[in-house]
């Protein structure tokens, strides 16, 4: 009789031959070892997005009390009425992030820039935005002092930029982004890839330099910028003319952009009333600036702070209380 155990059953996990040293292959066995450690893998990505998640909250709570710390200090060397109008900047600059976060959101489905990578474009991207606006503050005072009629021009700007966001058509919001002039443009400037390498920006293909998908991304969201700091500086000029208030209430704001951006990613579809509010306010603020252009105050400081935040919490609440639809799918009969 040889030596070996034959064992019927399909649950067994072993059939021992008569040579010790092979063991043979137990399909049943093999694939419930699969099914846990595949279990285990899901359970820990769970577990780490919730900890991310739960660590851009804490981050996004901390930029917003280092603002408010940052206010009292104003206060404190400057004055209240500085304070208040630092506050409302900074409110009025976080109402105007939202369209970023949405270009940012396009973007990243676009390029394909999966999670993982998508922190390393908004780490360097912010930076960029935060000398940008510097450039622009910097602009848009000296010309301020030379040109005191210029608040016309800005008035003019915003109030284009809320006439687009309220009476926006679909076909804008359906709008094909490889056919947007900034990834044209960007594609076109850089010799680029579909390829991507790791979390690099530039990758060697045949002895040559490409650009990688991430770096066009990155590209784009500094451009981008760009086009918002034509809205974003005009408002808060509408808010202050000190420049120390204008831009130091946009570095905070852009500065917590990131941490905002872990947050609402997921939501921010669902708050379909809140460009419409970033909207409202534009119309508001180019009429400000209309008024002091020939000495008229039409709000005083703490007024603009009462109303930057009343219609955001208005449109916030409104998206709340009547979330969008879902689309109905359409099933073949």
């Amino acid at each position: 009789m040889s030596d070996s155990y034959v064992i019927p059953s399909p649950s067994s996990r072993l059939v021992k031959s008569s040579n010790p040293s092979i063991v043979a292959f137990n399909p049943a066995n093999h694939l419930q070892t699969e099914l846990k450690l595949a279990t285990k893998e899901e359970t820990e990505i769970a577990s780490q997005n919730d900890f991310d998640y739960g660590k851009e909250v804490r981050r996004t709570a901390l930029w917003v009390a280092s603002a408010g710390g940052f206010a009292g200090i104003i206060a404190a060397t400057k004055g209240v009425d500085s304070a208040v109008e630092f506050c409302s900047g900074y409110v009025l600059e976080q109402c105007l992030s939202v369209d970023n976060l949405f270009v940012f959101i396009v973007l990243f489905e676009y390029f394909k820039v999966t999670k993982d990578k998508q922190d390393r474009v908004l780490s360097y991207g912010i930076t960029g935005a935060i000398l940008l606006r510097g450039i622009f503050v910097a602009a848009g005072a000296a010309t301020l002092q030379q040109f005191h009629q210029v608040l016309l021009v800005f008035a003019a700007i915003l109030a284009f930029s809320s006439f687009k966001v309220l009476f926006a058509g679909d076909d804008d919001e359906d709008e094909d982004i490889s056919e947007n002039a900034v990834v044209k443009f960007a594609k076109n400037f850089l010799k680029t890839t579909d390829q991507f390498d790791g979390e690099k920006f530039f990758t060697m293909i045949d002895g040559i330099k490409y650009a990688t998908p991430l770096f066009l991304c990155l590209v784009c969201v500094e451009l981008s910028d760009v086009v918002f700091a034509f809205d974003s500086v005009p408002a808060v000029f509408g808010v202050t003319q000190d420049p120390f208030i204008v831009y130091t209430s946009n570095i905070f704001a852009i500065a917590g952009l990131r941490s905002l951006f872990g947050v609402l990613s997921n939501a921010i579809s669902q708050l379909q009333y809140l460009e419409k509010a970033v909207g409202v306010i534009l119309g508001i603020i180019a009429a400000k600036l209309a008024g002091e252009t020939f000495d008229i105050e039409i709000l005083t400081p703490i007024q603009s702070l009462i109303v930057v935040v009343g219609i955001l919490g208005a449109g916030i609440g409104l998206s709340l209380a009547l979330p969008p639809k879902e689309e109905e799918s359409v099933e073949d009969i």
